[in-house]
């Protein structure tokens, strides 16, 4: 049975990974050469796999170095950065809120719900997106402190996760004037001949829209399918084709996009949650964000 690393041993192996060998490593450690290879031998024992194999006059890492170099990579890098994090949150004091954002979410719809927060004074709001399920993974870790998502949780026994829906919206059809005067007539059966853009399947509300379609007989001329939704508005504004998008935001989307309405898109609603992980002490900034919804 292996026993526990120690951390000194993972550091001098990473500076002899860095360095390209043990007597280069030895000099930047101002230590020994003997010394410099015993505790990376200590660091092999420990972990039960070699980590340096010969390789002409030098060394090379084994399949199992490169796997630790790149955990080591992280945690020394992370450590070299903490000097820096401490004196910045002596000198200026933050809260720090970390968000993850769903692909697939509208950015316009972002910056709605995290209205309540966006004044706090001395933010330090980091935004990450990503795929749902990866961002639900972060949120497990702890990385996150909340989860922006066009969908709840999923059911699982082995994390304790809450959905609070933040709001809804229905679904209109937008695009350029010249877009919106060509489909105007006919509508909305005049999809059929228009080039369209939509989200990508991996979003919730794109099941809705395909069933729209079935609904009215429409066989839509897909042109452009998108996760990121700022990239669909984009595409849209330049004439590429008609999108679908968020009533609740509709004047920041004709502020933002040369875009105009064409129709509402009866029955096709988006919703929209805050996915949280159940603790004890809630993070203040959550708490706003979620009061609304509570």
């Amino acid at each position: 049975m292996s026993t526990p690393f120690n951390y000194k041993h993972l550091y001098y192996f990473w500076v002899v990974a860095k360095e390209g060998g043990i007597s280069r490593a030895a000099d930047k450690l101002d230590m020994a050469v003997q010394t410099v290879s015993a505790q990376v031998r200590e660091l092999e024992r420990s972990l039960g796999h070699s980590l340096l194999k010969p390789a002409g006059r030098g060394l090379a890492l084994t399949d199992a170095g490169l796997v630790a170099l790149q955990q080591a990579d992280l945690i020394f890098q992370l450590g070299e950065k903490l000097p820096d994090l401490v004196r910045d949150a002596e000198s200026t004091p933050a809260v720090r809120l970390a968000v993850g954002i769903s692909d697939g979410l509208p950015k316009l719809v972002v910056r709605r719900l995290m209205q309540p927060v966006v004044t706090e004074q001395h933010l330090r709001l980091l935004c990450h997106e990503g795929e749902f399920d990866d961002l639900l993974g972060d949120l497990a870790l702890h990385r996150l402190d909340l989860v922006l998502s066009d969908r709840p949780a999923p059911a699982n026994p082995n994390i304790k996760l809450y959905s609070h829906r933040m709001g809804s919206s229905n679904i209109a059809w937008y695009g350029t004037a010249d877009m919106v005067k060509a489909a105007a007539e006919d509508f909305p059966h005049s999809l059929s001949r228009m080039p369209l853009l939509l989200p990508t399947a991996q979003t919730a509300v794109r099941t809705r829209i395909d069933h729209w379609f079935e609904q009215h007989a429409i066989r839509p001329r897909i042109v452009g399918e998108f996760e990121d939704s700022a990239l669909l508005k984009t595409f849209g504004a330049s004439g590429m084709g008609l999108f679908p998008a968020a009533e609740w935001v509709h004047d920041d989307l004709l502020a933002h996009y040369a875009v105009q309405r064409l129709g509402s898109c009866p029955g096709v609603t988006e919703f929209f949650f805050a996915i949280g992980t159940e603790k004890k002490v809630l993070h203040p900034l959550v708490q706003r964000l979620l009061q609304p919804a509570l």
